[in-house]
Order: structure tokens, then C-alpha cells, then sequence
């Protein structure tokens, strides 16, 4: 997901097409360390492991061209087996770009933690560029003794230009049973998106999920998080059931990790 080259399709019906690659991640428990027994990428996705910690397996994705183009079909699989401790990161920001087609791209993440796992999520910010259409979804299934901790921000526009279009949505499910299932839009066209009642004029959005057992007997309280509007705001809050989200917006990336930071 660092972005460094541009696609090179041998075809001009290639490019109108998109680029259409999968990585996936595989992580088993393995004595007391995590292992990874899968680790494989195309087209933009370089997975590499990276050095452990304690007994969490880190992996790194890299980009190998720059992604995601207008008609780009994108997907991330990631397990964390049984009792398996998992960490993702990326090395760079992921830039949605408009590319050669006005159809948007999709780029989804589908992630699995079973019983007694843990997996955490924690990617660098993506930015929607000017006349990018990204469609960008999570879909993350959890064991009841599964932890995860999810990461996600949205950087609307570079520095001097007007934001692409972006819907993205998350689900999680829980033994089975929907924890939290949401959905936003931004951009051109939205009625309402920078308005008071959702970004209020800012360009910087961004949550942290965490779902853990313990917090059945002791949820974590309800907080405000930032004390100037204009620096960004957030809150954090219970689930119904064993999660926390915090949420928060900024005017930019630097304010948005700050404000995040604090949970």
C-alpha cells in the first residue's frame, strides 16, 4: 500500500477493466509464538513479514503500483487462528486516485479472529484525492473470546484540492451476532457530508475499534476526546457488548492521529 509506480496493463481493455488482486494472511499459534503459514499478495500488494513481537507476528503491506485506480477491485483476507496474536500495519498512506476510468474502484478487507485470538489492524491513512470513487468496506467476523483492535482513517482531499468520493462501511460480527454495522459517505454529490451534523467543515475523519472480553464486566466510560473545535473533536464510547469506538474528527492528519492517539 506504499505507492510508488503506476499500472503497466498489457492491454488497453486491462486498463479499462482495473486491476483485480487479493492478498491474504494467514497466522496459527504455534508453542508460545504466531506464525505465518500464509502470506501472499498480487498485483499492488507486497505482504512481508516483519520482525515479532513477543509472540504477535507483524506483516507489512507495501505497494507495488499505485492503488486504488477508477475500476480497481481490491481485497485484504486475513485470519488470526486459534489462540494466534496477529498485527497489520502498511508501510504508507493508501492514495485513491481517479485513473483512466470514472467507474469506482472497490477495495475491501475481510478479517477473521477465532477463539482465542488476537489480530490488530492499524494501517496508515487513506487520502481521496480529487475525482477518485472509492467504495471501501471491512467485514470482520469474531469468536466470542476473540480480540481486535481496528484502526481506520480518511484523509478527504490533498493539501489545496477538493476531496474524491468515498463510501465506506464497516461490519462486525461477534459469535455470529452483529456488534456494529455502519456506513458513510463523503464527497461530491453528498448532500450534507461536511455540514455541523457530520464533518463540520473538516477534512480529517478517523475511528479506533476495540473489542475485548474483559470489557463485559467493566465497559469502558464515555469521554469526550479534544478540547478546541477548531484542532478537532471526538468521543469515545461503549457498545452494546464487549467494544469501544472511539470516533473523531480534525482538519487534518497530523490533528486526527493526535486526537486518536489519546484513546
Amino acid at each position: 500500500m506504499t505507492l510508488t509506480t503506476g499500472h503497466t496493463p498489457s492491454a488497453p481493455q486491462q486498463a479499462a477493466a482495473g486491476v483485480h488482486a487479493t492478498a491474504r494472511i494467514v497466522a496459527a499459534a504455534q508453542g508460545d509464538t504466531t506464525v505465518l503459514p500464509v502470506l501472499d499478495g498480487e498485483g499492488p500488494f507486497d505482504v512481508r513479514g516483519l520482525h515479532p513481537h513477543g509472540r504477535q507476528a507483524r506483516v507489512c503491506m507495501i505497494g507495488a503500483m499505485i492503488a486504488p485506480l477508477g475500476g480497481d477491485r481490491l481485497r485484504i483476507e486475513a485470519t488470526a487462528q486459534r489462540g494466534a496474536a496477529l498485527h497489520i500495519t502498511t508501510a504508507a498512506a493508501t492514495l485513491a486516485l481517479r485513473g483512466p476510468t470514472t467507474e469506482h474502484a472497490t477495495y475491501d478487507v475481510h478479517l477473521t479472529v477465532e477463539e482465542h485470538a488476537q489480530l490488530h489492524w492499524l494501517p496508515k491513512a487513506l487520502i481521496c484525492t480529487a475525482g477518485s470513487n472509492l467504495r471501501q468496506s471491512w467485514t470482520i467476523d469474531l469468536a466470542p473470546t476473540a480480540r481486535l483492535v481496528l484502526r481506520e482513517e480518511q484523509i478527504l482531499g490533498r493539501t489545496g484540492e477538493p476531496p474524491g468520493h468515498l463510501i465506506t462501511r464497516l461490519t462486525v460480527r461477534r459469535g455470529g451476532r452483529t456488534l456494529l454495522d455502519q456506513q458513510a459517505e463523503y464527497g461530491p454529490d453528498t448532500p450534507g457530508w461536511d455540514g455541523p451534523a457530520v464533518l463540520a467543515g473538516h477534512r480529517a475523519t478517523g475511528q479506533i475499534l476495540i473489542v475485548d472480553p474483559a470489557f463485559e464486566d467493566k465497559p469502558p466510560a464515555t469521554r469526550l476526546l479534544g478540547d478546541a473545535p477548531e484542532n478537532g473533536q471526538g468521543v469515545l464510547a461503549p457498545l452494546a457488548g464487549p467494544a469501544a469506538l472511539a470516533t473523531a474528527v480534525a482538519p487534518d492528519s497530523l490533528r486526527l492521529r493526535r486526537l486518536l492517539d489519546t484513546v
